[in-house]
């Protein structure tokens, strides 16, 4: 496992002139130190990363990186998570959390509520960002998904990275009933598998993304995972029984938002209401798992699906972005 510690005093001189550039009409010369370590994941490590990005899942805030991003990304293979996951520990607990995909030069970050404004946490973030020797982020370039953390949002905006893709965050409060979806719902979970809803759930999802490699093999390598205990798939069958939609459902535990990721209708089958109910099944599912909302992320430029879910009943939030550092 990757450890690197460092002993952080928020004055000047310490964490690199781009950083020192944005925080020096801050405070300055503070006592206080602290260790806050960057760690590579492990596969032993990923069942309590996931658990800490539960615990931090908040009505009322931004849809942030979720455990189920974590559980989607785990159908690829623990070893291939452990290479992805970056986490920022201070006095051994866990504050932040990322998957990079280096190929593409991004990290997807969630961030604790209890460090929103602190300062000394957002400076060593983005050291670590603009370091590429930290192992995070390439040299000279990067985009980075953080949509949690009013500091080191503020923090990457000072220090002039820039809008990225706009995304629009969508949300449905569970607490009323959910009606009825008018499809019959096929539902997978870890110790109940059907082989036909399973065949038909990789089946749909390939033939709603153009570039899925989604497999049976990765299927039941999500499901053997912690982040699927609390996590079901579903699959929308038409009057003739035939599969048209399907959807996984992320539950980060009782009176905590949910989380539909991925959703897709068939490529044979789009245009005729099958978003919208299978939306409306994933939220009632999830609202049976104890969810108290269900949210989704769609990007803005994606019609269809910003159409879907508003026609469920879920509220459109304010337009995001993600942060992309300048050339």
């Amino acid at each position: 496992m990757d450890r690197d510690t460092h002993e952080v005093r928020e004055s000047a001189g310490l964490l690199g002139d781009e950083v020192n550039q944005v925080r020096s009409g801050s405070v300055v010369g503070l006592a206080r130190l602290v260790s806050i370590t960057l760690q590579s994941g492990t596969p032993a490590s990923l069942d309590e990363v996931v658990e800490a990005v539960a615990s931090w899942q908040r009505e009322g805030g931004p849809v942030q990186v979720h455990p189920g991003d974590f559980g989607w990304n785990w159908s690829f293979g623990t070893e291939a998570l452990a290479r992805e996951v970056r986490v920022w520990r201070r006095e051994g607990q866990i504050l932040a959390a990322g998957m990079v995909d280096g190929k593409d030069g991004l990290i997807r970050m969630a961030i604790a509520p209890s460090v929103d404004a602190d300062e000394v946490f957002a400076a060593q973030l983005l050291a670590d960002l603009l370091d590429p020797g930290r192992g995070v982020l390439p040299a000279n370039r990067g985009t980075v998904e953080a949509r949690f953390g009013a500091e080191f949002r503020g923090l990457l905006h000072q220090s002039g990275w820039v809008a990225d893709e706009p995304w629009t965050p969508f949300r449905r409060d569970l607490t009323a009933p959910v009606e009825d979806c008018g499809l019959r719902i096929g539902v997978l979970d870890a110790g109940h598998v059907e082989d036909r809803i399973l065949q038909d759930r990789v089946a749909v999802g390939r033939a709603s993304f153009p570039n899925s490699t989604f497999t049976l093999e990765r299927w039941r390598a999500m499901a053997a995972t912690s982040a699927y205990r609390r996590a079901r798939c579903l699959v929308a069958y038409d009057e003739d029984g035939t599969a048209v939609a399907a959807t996984t459902v992320w539950s980060a535990g009782r009176g905590r938002p949910g989380l539909i990721e991925p959703l897709g209708v068939h490529r044979d089958h789009r245009g005729r209401g099958h978003g919208r109910a299978i939306t409306l099944a994933a939220a009632a599912v999830l609202q049976r798992l104890g969810s108290s909302s269900a949210t989704v992320c769609t990007p803005s430029s994606n019609v269809g699906g910003v159409a879907a879910y508003m026609s469920a009943g879920f509220e459109k939030l304010p337009e995001v972005t993600d942060f992309r550092r300048p050339a």
